[in-house]
């Protein structure tokens, strides 16, 4: 899994719990400690997949457009990181009966892991990560 997941889940969690405030993308990175042009990145696609929206301008910035109970986790990893569980092999000799297929079997195994690990982050939400964020301050 790729660090956009988790740069979107961070970003869709700070925004919900500023509710009504606008934040800007160097606050965001700043709050990820990762390059503001990075952030912007995963702030685009956010906004382009419907779940924040953004005010250009002097105090503009990022708001969430969504409900967080309505957030799956499934939904965010399909945005940003489907496919990056498959394992990347090597040209092979193809007259090798593992260099020829390994790659296959492989990706069909990796699928199959995807698959069922979608299947299980279906069961999370933003506002789940919010409400285990607000235990942590206890």
């Amino acid at each position: 899994m790729n660090s956009d997941f988790t740069l979107a889940v961070h970003s869709l969690a700070l925004l919900a719990i500023k509710p009504g405030q606008m934040s800007t993308s160097d606050y965001l990175a700043g709050s990820a400690s990762v390059h503001p042009v990075r952030m912007r990145k995963i702030l685009s696609l956010l906004k382009k997949n419907g779940y924040i929206v953004s005010k250009e301008g002097a105090g503009g910035g990022f708001t969430l457009a969504c409900k967080v109970e309505d957030v799956t986790l499934d939904k965010i990893y399909a945005l940003t990181s489907i496919g990056s569980l498959k394992p990347k092999c090597t040209d092979a000799n193809q007259y090798c009966l593992v260099g020829a297929n390994l790659s296959e079997v492989l990706g069909d195994i990796f699928t199959d892991a995807e698959d069922h690990l979608t299947s299980f982050l279906k069961k999370y939400t933003i506002r789940d990560i919010i409400q285990s964020l607000k235990q942590k301050q206890l």
